[in-house]
């Protein structure tokens, strides 16, 4: 079974259509990319995927089922920039949220949850700062706390919106061997990517996407000059040199 199918989804930002017909499949266990130049609707397609923005049609189905039946097999990691970093708590607490489905609202979290919450900092190497508050961390330490909210969700399908923004080189890597090691424990990952030259490099499938579905599968069939070509409207003619 599929762990994710989308059949002509169609979204709009006022009047504005952003989504156009989007049909893809996704199998479990694989780690895809999402690609597009800007206001191709790659942010848009997660959040309508999530019901965190209305459609206007189409069919969105987890794991056979709907969105609301699965959602506690469904992790998500936000744009960093949609997130109001001021607010006043510290990077255990943040990584605590994504065990509120466990531990219901309005609860205290038990001792067993604040340990997995600090073995998924631990993972992400922030079990230093548990009690540094989340205005005072860098911006790769931010994404690395967000990753680490949803690795403790312990999910089978986790959609993440540009992850690798803005990171420095070490939390770069440390967040794709994260990856990696979801994908080799069977789970299955979908990252909006803006960097062509790590498409390759990083991701075994790539959705190439302008507002429909260009092009979608394994990157090795998928990812070439032509496709890239047709999704970006040869407007970035330096990205062309990093695909074969």
């Amino acid at each position: 079974m599929d762990v994710l199918r989308v059949n002509d989804l169609t979204a709009s930002y006022r009047k504005n259509k952003v989504l156009n017909d989007v049909s893809f499949n996704v199998e479990p266990g694989s780690l895809t990319s999402i690609v597009g130049p800007n206001g191709a609707g790659k942010s848009t397609l997660l959040k309508v995927m999530l019901e965190l923005h209305p459609k206007l049609s189409g069919d969105v189905s987890f794991f056979g089922s709907t969105f609301n039946k699965m959602k506690t097999r469904v992790g998500y990691v936000p744009q960093r920039g949609s997130v109001d970093w001021d607010f006043p708590t510290d990077a255990l607490d943040v990584v605590l949220m994504g065990l509120y489905g466990r531990v219901g609202w309005l609860k205290w979290p038990k001792r067993e949850h604040r340990d997995k919450a600090m073995e998924s900092l631990e993972k992400m190497g922030m079990a230093d700062y548990a009690h540094r508050q989340i205005s005072q961390l860098s911006g790769g330490q931010q994404q690395r706390v967000f990753l680490a909210r949803a690795l403790v969700q312990d999910a089978d399908l986790y959609f993440m919106d540009e992850p690798l923004a803005g990171v420095d080189a070490a939390t770069e890597q440390a967040i794709m061997t994260i990856l990696n090691e979801l994908k080799m424990m069977g789970k299955t990952v979908m990252v909006v990517h803006h960097d062509l030259q790590t498409v390759e490099d990083y991701f075994d499938h790539v959705l190439l996407l302008n507002r429909t579905v260009v092009a979608y599968g394994t990157t090795g069939d998928v990812f070439t000059k032509d496709n890239v070509y047709q999704t970006y409207g040869g407007t970035l003619r330096w990205m062309m040199e990093a695909v074969t």
